[in-house]
């Protein structure tokens, strides 16, 4: 059946009107899939009985299930663990700042990247979410919390720009002013270095803030860390992000996780300083958390400031990441890896 909540109301005038509706009524029940992120068609209280029954017989209405929702004790972030429709689990993260409400969504079933210091990739790719599987956890989260998400990343598992198209109608769908009305701009979608999506995205005429996982300053540490440094080399890649900045006005950011021994010394920091030059971006320094199938381990406190001050010394802004969750598994992959595994250890004992 056909994925309701993925439709933008104007594909649902065209399916009532099919079906000899009302156009009036795809409004309705727009508002009620985003506005009320109504879970089931019986809700949708405004709409005759008659139609809600043809509208359960003629669409699916997707909503995601909480299997575990963990609370870090240091500082309130939630982690969600969702099972989807067909029983694969994913995972989001909502945090609170002074400036309002985020999440963090996943936009695939695991990742085929193979970023050495990421859990999620591990498994490798099993499917990438539908538009509706990934508002269903931003849904889904501000109900369960009571609170209003005011921003968005997509920098959960998976990578996002290799599940464009459902990206696309999914950030569409999100900042939709008869939905939950997201602002463009509290939108960012994190990548690993897709150039030709980039150069898409950069078309798409979204407003949205791009965030660029770098995490070296040449192309020979990149490609240890990064498999996708195999296809795109650095150059290609900051070509990418400039021509983005020029067409869409919106600041890079890059996202560069410190590994101990590997990318973050004074060296790195002058290189990455030059490499990044003139550019109108940002520099997110993640401490990286250490996976136990990895022998990667995070940067000193010490190291990561100096790394920091070195690039404010080059004219880059730079700031380190505050920690959210850590108690929890709050790293992208961790919850679901440690579920999938425990559920496999329960199936061989029966």
């Amino acid at each position: 059946m056909t994925d309701i909540r993925s439709m933008t109301e104007e594909e649902l005038e065209k399916e009532l009107a099919a079906m000899g509706e009302k156009k009036f009524r795809a409004a309705q029940i727009f508002e009620w899939l985003h506005r009320h992120r109504a879970e089931s068609f019986e809700q949708m209280s405004s709409l005759p009985a008659a139609l809600r029954g043809r509208l359960a017989e003629s669409f699916s209405l997707v909503t995601l299930r909480p299997v575990r929702i963990l609370t870090s004790q240091t500082d309130g972030t939630k982690k969600f663990l969702f099972e989807l429709p067909d029983g694969n689990v994913i995972e989001s993260v909502w945090m609170r700042y002074r400036h309002g409400n985020s999440v963090c969504i996943s936009s695939q079933v695991g990742c085929r990247m193979g970023c050495r210091f990421c859990a999620s990739t591990l498994d490798g790719l099993v499917r990438g979410l539908t538009a509706s599987e990934m508002l269903e956890q931003v849904y889904r989260i501000g109900s369960l919390t009571g609170e209003r998400v005011d921003s968005i990343v997509v920098m959960g598992s998976g990578e996002p720009l290799d599940n464009y198209d459902a990206l696309v109608r999914f950030i569409r769908l999100a900042t939709n002013p008869k939905g939950q009305d997201i602002s463009n701009r509290g939108i960012t979608v994190s990548t690993c270095g897709l150039v030709p999506e980039i150069y898409r995205l950069a078309d798409e005429g979204l407003g949205i803030t791009l965030a660029l996982s770098l995490h070296a300053s040449d192309d020979e540490t990149r490609r240890r860390l990064m498999p996708i440094a195999r296809k795109y080399d650095l150059a290609e890649i900051l070509a990418a992000c400039k021509a983005y900045f020029h067409k869409t006005g919106r600041r890079i950011s890059y996202e560069y996780s410190l590994v101990h021994g590997v990318n973050d010394t004074r060296k790195e920091a002058q290189a990455l300083g030059r490499l990044l030059s003139g550019q109108n971006c940002h520099v997110n320094l993640i401490p990286v958390n250490p996976i136990k199938e990895r022998d990667f381990t995070r940067s000193g406190r010490e190291q990561i400031e100096a790394f920091q001050k070195t690039l404010e010394g080059c004219g880059i802004n730079a700031t380190i990441r505050r920690e959210m969750g850590r108690d929890i598994d709050g790293a992208c992959g961790q919850l679901r890896r440690s579920y999938l595994k425990k559920e496999a250890e329960e199936r061989k004992t029966l």
